[in-house]
């Protein structure tokens, strides 16, 4: 499972100990693409857990209630799902209930 993201580090591609992801080849595209590396701890299944979840939520709200004809249609289904519906609406039993937007910006106004 691996995930990416955006930090003021630049871009973070987060993976697991995967031989796919730890081999020469994949970690030389990483840098390619201006990508910093992030692996998990080895054998430590909670370092993936919460994009785990997350991919498994993902597939059973949004990609497998679908058929997507074209690589476009996936990817405007999925930004769609996360902008609009997961981030600013889907409420989270591990934030209290409420929208990851919500939490952001009570943890904002607390800084």
């Amino acid at each position: 499972m691996t995930a990416s993201m955006t930090t003021d580090l630049g871009l973070i591609h987060h993976s697991d100990h995967a031989s796919q992801y730890a081999s020469a080849s994949y970690s030389h595209a990483l840098k390619d693409g201006a990508f910093v590396a992030s692996m998990s701890r080895g054998a430590c299944c909670y370092d993936n857990a919460g994009m785990d979840c997350f991919f498994h939520t993902l597939k059973a709200e949004c990609v497998h209630r679908d058929t997507f004809h074209t690589h476009a249609q996936a990817k405007l289904a999925i930004f769609d799902y996360i902008e609009t519906f997961y981030n600013q609406t889907r409420k989270h039993s591990t934030l209290g209930n409420i929208s990851p937007e919500t939490y952001e910006n009570r943890h904002q106004k607390c800084a």
